[in-house]
């Protein structure tokens, strides 16, 4: 499949999306980043779009580096190099926005499982991930109870936190789920994408697009969004349509993709 064509069917994908109480503990801050942005405020074409686009990024599959997906396996050489590149659990304490500890929550879910594949101990990322999960406070996490992968962009949790009003977070949830998941694989590229298939490359495409899209819109009505949108914005790079062109891109855009995690979660 040529570039060319690549960007015919993400165009088609953005046409089609186009149309279509806290807890007394938190700061200040937390409150009043919470009040920055009312829900209310969004269009209503413009809600059909993030409808849209939520609706197209929960069918895409997830990227297939999980341990219970069974799919990456490693030898025993390879379990002995255990990956310096997870966040510590006790990174969880640097927060004190909402968005930041929305933002990690995300991440922290994905190293632990990544942590588990290589079996190292859990317990500090579930202790801190627990304590994420309180502080944060959100009932739409009642929507997908039963698991425990916020980062799942399903369409339950979408909905939940849409009718929570706080789909801010939602987006930025997706956002750094997406960062951290393509910063491991850019680490240990030749392990992780034995994983994957050419259309589990261009998902990952297709993703980027789609996010980049509907955080773009979102700036318009919560500032506090800029930032994850400026992160993002270096992700564009990545429009491979199979495996070999996705290998190519991750090794080319290392620094960038470390930058925007860093800018996210570090």
């Amino acid at each position: 499949m040529k570039k060319s064509l690549f960007f015919a069917v993400t165009l088609a994908a953005m046409l089609f999306a186009a149309c279509g109480d806290n807890k007394t503990a938190q700061t200040t801050e937390e409150a009043s980043a919470e009040k920055s942005f009312e829900q209310e405020q969004i269009e209503a074409s413009i809600m059909q779009n993030f409808d849209s686009l939520a609706a197209q990024v929960a069918q895409l599959k997830q990227l297939p580096i999980r341990k219970k997906d069974g799919i990456v396996t490693l030898t025993e050489d390879e379990m002995k190099v255990k990956p310096d590149y997870l966040l510590k659990a006790d990174i969880s304490e640097q927060a004190t926005t909402l968005a930041e500890k929305y933002r990690l929550l995300s991440a922290m879910q994905i190293d632990k499982e990544i942590a588990a594949l290589y079996e190292m101990p859990t317990q500090e990322y579930e202790n801190e991930i627990a304590k994420l999960v309180v502080d944060i406070n959100d009932p739409s996490f009642k929507a997908i109870e039963g698991t425990t992968d916020v980062y799942e962009t399903s369409q339950e949790l979408y909905n939940a936190m849409n009718e929570n009003g706080r789909i801010n977070y939602y987006w930025q949830i997706v956002s750094t789920a997406l960062v951290e998941q393509l910063y491991v694989v850019s680490q240990n590229s030749d392990k992780f994408l034995t994983a994957f298939d050419d259309e589990a490359a261009f998902n990952i495409s297709l993703r980027v697009a789609l996010i980049q899209d509907a955080i773009e819109r979102l700036t318009e009505y919560d500032p506090e969004v800029t930032p994850v949108a400026e992160a993002l914005k270096p992700l564009s790079v990545i429009n491979a349509v199979n495996v070999s062109e996705l290998k190519e891109q991750l090794e080319s855009a290392k620094e960038k993709i470390a930058a925007a995690r860093n800018s996210l979660v570090g």
